[in-house]
């Protein structure tokens, strides 16, 4: 994998991912996909007053969305929902120390799953509000 270009954090995250698993009955959730690559990502949030308590990952692809699944939850867990939407691409990558240009679109797909997820609680949430008036 080296050869590839991926840098020892990527390597590090690949080979022992951080918040691997789902959670049961999340407050969100968010799932993509490539199609070209085959990529699947599934990112599952735990809030509490608009602020990310838990999150996990569940993913099918190379080893570089496994690598950015496993970072962009780091980047999330402990940040208010608002400031977790801004987590993008190069965030992710820059976390990472970079990646190869013909795996950038695994960050991509990292933060939009957890932008889902983050949609999908933001969702809810108006739905409860509503029925609670």
């Amino acid at each position: 994998m080296a050869q590839i270009g991926y840098s020892e954090k990527v390597l590090e995250h690949f080979t022992n991912p951080r918040n691997v698993g789902t959670i049961e009955n999340p407050d969100g959730y968010g799932k993509v996909g490539n199609p070209v690559c085959g990529d699947l990502m599934e990112i599952f949030i735990r809030v509490k007053d608009d602020i990310i308590k838990d999150v996990k990952f569940r993913t099918f692809g190379c080893g570089s969305a496994i690598a950015t699944s496993s970072m962009v939850t780091e980047l999330a867990k402990g940040k208010h929902v608002d400031e977790a939407m801004k987590i993008n691409r190069n965030d992710v990558a820059d976390e990472l120390d970079g990646l190869p240009p013909r795996k950038m679109h695994c960050s991509n797909l990292a933060s939009d799953a957890l932008h889902e997820a983050i949609k999908d609680y933001k969702g809810k949430k108006k739905v409860s509000r509503r029925m609670n008036k």
